[in-house]
């Protein structure tokens, strides 16, 4: 009799979808490993250097202090917008100095300027605030803010010769006014009065921001109307 050949059995190879599962656990492992590895270097790293931790903890809670800070600061700025743009000295001293330019242009808008317009920054020649009144008058206003107040130092009369050397030969103003919630030095009042330039000092600012009387009518020797535009 013939012998037969023993069958050999075929190994099974495993199949496509298991060779893709265990290609993807292989390739989290390696990738577990790894990033486990980086954060036990990461933490031995910090732990020899821990000023940087110490460090990174401080800008961020300097970071926190200045968003919450500045979100104080809008939270207020809306405050007082919503109280129809009248403002007391104490939320004026605590603006920034932008700022400080914005409530001088809402105020210049609620004694009927429609046109009022903070162009202060670099290069403004002099010019925060621009706004052409009810009487056709070209207002031109620059803006000194302090942020402590009447203990700040004061306004000179530096500040009103860059003003009068701009206000009216490049910006075309009739009236020509600095804005302060600081001082003003005596001189600096003299030089006012002498180049028909006015000042609005942390008195007459009170006056005005918490009131609803115009510019115009706080200050004295302001230039005739000229012809009556739509707005008076």
């Amino acid at each position: 009799m013939t012998r037969r050949r023993p069958v050999r059995r075929r190994t099974r190879r495993p199949g496509r979808r298991q060779r893709q599962r265990d290609a993807q656990l292989l390739v989290f492992a390696v990738v577990a490993a790894a990033g486990i590895g980086l954060v036990v270097m990461v933490v031995n790293w910090l732990l020899a250097h821990w000023w940087v931790l110490v460090a990174v903890l401080v800008l961020a809670v300097l970071a926190g202090a200045g968003w919450l800070s500045g979100r104080q600061q809008r939270a207020r700025w809306e405050a007082v917008r919503a109280q129809g743009r009248r403002y007391g000295l104490p939320q004026l001293d605590a603006l920034h100095h932008t700022r400080f330019e914005d409530a001088v242009r809402d105020l210049m808008h609620r004694d009927g300027c429609p046109d009022a317009q903070r162009v202060g920054g670099r290069g403004d020649l002099g010019a925060d605030v621009k706004a052409t009144d009810p009487y056709g008058r070209r207002w031109v206003i620059q803006c000194k803010h302090r942020r402590n107040g009447a203990h700040g130092s004061p306004v000179g009369t530096p500040d009103l010769q860059v003003l009068n050397g701009t206000a009216r030969q490049v910006h075309g103003a009739d009236v020509a006014v600095i804005v302060t919630n600081g001082r003003v030095t005596g001189p600096a009042v003299t030089f006012a009065k002498q180049q028909r330039l006015h000042v609005v000092d942390r008195r007459t600012l009170a006056v005005w921001a918490s009131g609803s009387r115009p510019l115009w009518e706080l200050l004295r020797a302001v230039p005739p109307p000229r012809r009556p535009t739509s707005q008076s």
